[in-house]
C-alpha cells in the first residue's frame, strides 16, 4: 500500500516525496544519485519532527536509491528514523 502524501499538510516544501507504507507509517523518500551526508540528514531530520508534530505516533523511514554516509546513517537511526 504506497500510497503518496502531499508535502503540504506537514507544512513541508513540495519537492518533498512522502510516502504511506502502511497505516501510520510513512516514509521520505530522496531519488538521486549523489551521497547522502550529515547536511542532509539534519534536514530529514526537520522533515521527520515536522510529520511527528502533527501525528507523534507517525513511524518515519527514509527510502534512497543514493549511497548514505555511515555517520548519517547511524544520526538517522538514532532518532528513530528507519533505512529502507
Amino acid at each position: 500500500m504506497k500510497k503518496t502524501i502531499d508535502p503540504k499538510q506537514y507544512g513541508l516544501p513540495p519537492k518533498t516525496v512522502i510516502e504511506q507504507i502502511r497505516k501510520h507509517h510513512l516514509a521520505i523518500v530522496i531519488s538521486r544519485k549523489s551521497r547522502v551526508i550529515m547536511s542532509d540528514g539534519r534536514t530529514i531530520l526537520q522533515k521527520a519532527n515536522r510529520i511527528r508534530e502533527q501525528q507523534p505516533r507517525t513511524k518515519i523511514s527514509l527510502r534512497i536509491s543514493a549511497p548514505l554516509c555511515c555517520k548519517t546513517k547511524h544520526f538517522l537511526e538514532e532518532h528513530g528514523i528507519e533505512i529502507l
